[in-house]
């Protein structure tokens, strides 16, 4: 596949041309649910896979949906009468959203327009080079190197563990085609923008402006060179963390060796956040010979920053290579050229005794805490998006256990989280379970191993008995040494709170009494 020069991109000059636009694709019902409503769950979920077959047969009438479902997502020539009926031509083509087909009686789109619903139901739509919404199976459909993409599985991601507190100032790095920087402009009062490709920075202004959000301030260079010495409330970024010998594709490939550059972005970040700010990447890391992963990322971490670091997958390196190898559509290529690529990216690895390459979430947060808490953790099991209030709560928590030795941890009031189950692991027909398992339905979904003590205790943690209360309670019931109940304790309900099953309250803020007898 020959390189492809990526067209002339409509104009941002024009607002009352852009405001006409936005009008005519929401009164055609152009949106997230329109076009679920239009093309069935099935066609919809295929076209968020990049698989246009369903969508071009759900959409062989000729209404107003269908004909911009067929010019902007599927990239058809669509009849001048027809794109007439749905939209202001004239403006659309003077402005660059439109051009003419090679017959002269059809019409194309110039980019691909695809909506996105907001987290509170607003009607948004992110831009994206043709072929590129999101990429998927057959690759992204050019080797430009300046090709931005839509939204794709790792946008959404780090859309929902952001966190969403009001703030003053928020930087996105890389910002691609701008879905970041429209999520942070709806609780930020300025949104910085950054990107080393300039065609990037105008999608995102594309973006942004047809999605109604304010102009974000943009700003064109790599990392955060491009912001001098300012300091943000919240950092963003979903960085080129490709781990790849060669940087072909300004999107993915960061242009360092290895994970240097996601390591670079870590460390430059707790210089660039104010107090109590966050920053909060997606990125890729090694798993190198004789090292092990966590104390790479635990070395990451800024002085000045808690941290909380998940892995959420992990992939040797031949599934990791074929991955991207894919993703650039290289697998079309000749099979000699493909096998020199995919010989050169295990070359790089090898070199730098890489064994694996894992992805997950990096967040961190300012403190003036005399020692940051750096949680790094695996768990490469199902979550419930979005996560930001989850993330934002994990803090608090540290902060509680931070300031609470064993005496104030016994002395505090706590209730058991919303949707905790438990589960009882044994043979059947036992008298006594094996194990006792305390699961959460919401969140992160964890899991969690638990003492038949610990389960009582968790089970009757509503707010109004301080934990040093229960275990008494507890204790008696049992027939153990309240003392040496109360001092091996502390460490269970410090994990219990950690994770999120156990919430503390405000003493008093519980509104039941322990008045029955405890059952374990």
């Amino acid at each position: 596949m020959d390189p492809v020069s990526t067209p002339t991109l409509p104009t941002t000059d024009r607002a009352d041309g852009i405001a006409r636009l936005r009008e005519a694709l929401l009164a055609a019902d152009f949106t997230a649910d329109g076009l679920l409503d239009l093309l069935g769950a099935a066609a919809y979920a295929a076209l968020a896979r990049s698989e246009t077959v369903p969508a071009l047969r759900a959409t062989r009438g000729d209404g107003p949906l269908e004909t911009l479902v067929r010019l902007f997502l599927l990239q058809q020539p669509v009849a001048h009468a027809r794109v007439a009926a749905v939209l202001p031509v004239d403006a659309c083509l003077a402005d660059g959203w439109l051009t003419r087909a090679g017959d002269g009686d059809s019409l194309c789109a110039t980019v691909d327009v695809r909506p996105y619903g907001g987290p509170d139901g607003e009607d948004w739509f992110i831009v994206s080079d043709l072929g590129c919404a999101v990429g998927g199976a057959g690759g992204i459909g050019s080797r430009d190197p300046g090709v931005v993409l839509g939204v794709g599985g790792a946008s959404t991601t780090l859309a929902g563990i952001t966190v969403r507190t009001p703030v003053q100032s928020a930087l996105d790095i890389g910002t691609g085609s701008g879905i970041q920087a429209l999520h942070a402009a709806q609780h930020a009062t300025r949104v910085t923008a950054t990107d080393p490709n300039p065609r990037a920075l105008h999608i995102t202004r594309l973006t942004l402006a047809l999605s109604g959000a304010p102009e974000p301030r943009l700003k064109e260079g790599s990392l955060f060179e491009p912001v001098a010495d300012a300091t943000y409330d919240q950092i963003v970024s979903n960085p080129p963390f490709v781990i790849s010998p060669a940087a072909r594709l300004t999107y993915r490939d960061g242009g360092m060796g290895g994970d240097d550059l996601c390591r670079s972005l870590v460390q430059q970040a707790g210089e660039r956040l104010n107090e109590g700010g966050y920053a909060q990447f997606l990125a890729n890391w090694q798993h190198v010979e004789g090292e092990e992963w966590q104390d790479r990322l635990r070395s990451w971490v800024p002085r000045g920053c808690d941290a909380w670091i998940v892995q959420r997958e992990v992939q040797d390196i031949t599934q990791y290579t074929e991955l991207w190898l894919r993703d650039a559509g290289d697998h079309h290529a000749d099979p000699v050229e493909y096998a020199a690529r995919y010989d050169a990216w295990l070359d790089e690895f090898e070199a730098r005794k890489t064994k694996a390459v894992g992805f997950g979430w990096i967040t961190l947060r300012k403190t003036a805490a005399a020692e940051p808490s750096v949680t790094v953790e695996e768990w490469p099991h199902p979550v419930e998006q979005p996560l930001g209030e989850v993330v934002r709560a994990h803090f608090a928590r540290q902060d509680y256990l931070r300031a609470h030795d064993d005496a104030a941890l016994l002395a505090g009031h706590f209730k058991l989280a919303d949707e905790v189950m438990q589960e009882q692991v044994g043979l059947p027909g036992a008298e006594d379970p094996e194990h006792v398992v305390l699961r959460q339905n919401r969140g992160m979904r964890r899991a969690t191993k638990v003492d038949t003590v610990g389960a009582g205790f968790a089970g009757v943690c509503d707010g109004s008995l301080s934990a040093g209360r229960i275990l008494d309670a507890i204790a008696q019931l049992v027939g153990e040494d309240p003392v040496g109940l109360r001092d091996r304790s502390p460490a269970q309900i410090r994990l219990l709170v950690e994770q999120g099953f156990l919430e503390p309250v405000e003493h008093g803020a519980g509104s039941a009494h322990l008045t029955e007898p405890l059952e374990l």
